[in-house]
C-alpha cells in the first residue's frame, strides 16, 4: 500500500512540476506580448481608428507570429481543432512558447524599424526554425520537464 500511495504522490508531483513549467513559459509570453502590443500600438496603428479596425491590426499581427511559428493562423487552427477548448498557445510546447516570447521581442523591434509584414514574417519564421531546433536538444529545458 506504501508503494502504491508513494508512486501516486510521485506522479502528482511530476504533473505539477510540468504544469509549473508549462505556465512559467506562458506568463513569460504574456510578458513579451506586453511588448510587441505597445510596438503595434506605437507604430502601426493610425492615430483616428475604430476600436475593432484597431483589434484587426493586434489580431494580424499575432497571426504573423502564429503562422512563423506553427504554420498557420490562429483561425486556421480552431477550424482544424473544434474538439479543443483554448487556442493554438494553449497547446503549445515549452519549446514553442520560449520562441513565441523571443519572436515577440523580436517582431517588436522591427516594426519600430518600420520592416514591411512579409519581410518580417520570413525573418520571424527562421528565427523560429532556427531557435527551436536548439531548443529540442537543450539540456536545460529537458530538466525542466524532469
Amino acid at each position: 500500500m506504501f508503494l502504491i500511495k508513494e508512486f501516486q504522490r510521485l506522479k502528482e508531483d511530476e504533473i505539477e512540476n510540468k504544469s509549473l513549467e508549462w505556465n512559467l513559459s506562458r506568463s513569460l509570453s504574456k510578458i513579451n506580448y506586453k511588448i510587441h502590443t505597445e510596438a503595434i500600438k506605437e507604430h502601426l496603428i493610425p492615430q483616428v481608428v475604430s476600436k475593432s479596425k484597431e483589434s484587426f491590426v493586434y489580431a494580424n499581427e499575432a497571426d504573423v507570429l502564429n503562422v512563423a511559428l506553427f504554420g498557420m493562423t490562429a483561425k486556421e487552427w480552431r477550424e482544424a481543432n473544434k474538439d479543443k477548448e483554448g487556442n493554438i498557445r494553449d497547446y503549445s510546447s515549452v519549446e514553442q512558447l520560449i520562441v513565441l516570447s523571443n519572436m515577440e521581442s523580436i517582431n517588436a523591434e522591427l516594426i519600430k524599424r518600420g520592416l514591411p509584414q512579409a519581410d518580417r514574417l520570413i525573418a520571424l519564421n527562421e528565427t523560429a526554425i532556427s531557435q527551436i531546433k536548439s531548443l529540442i536538444n537543450n539540456p536545460t529545458i529537458k530538466k525542466l520537464g524532469n
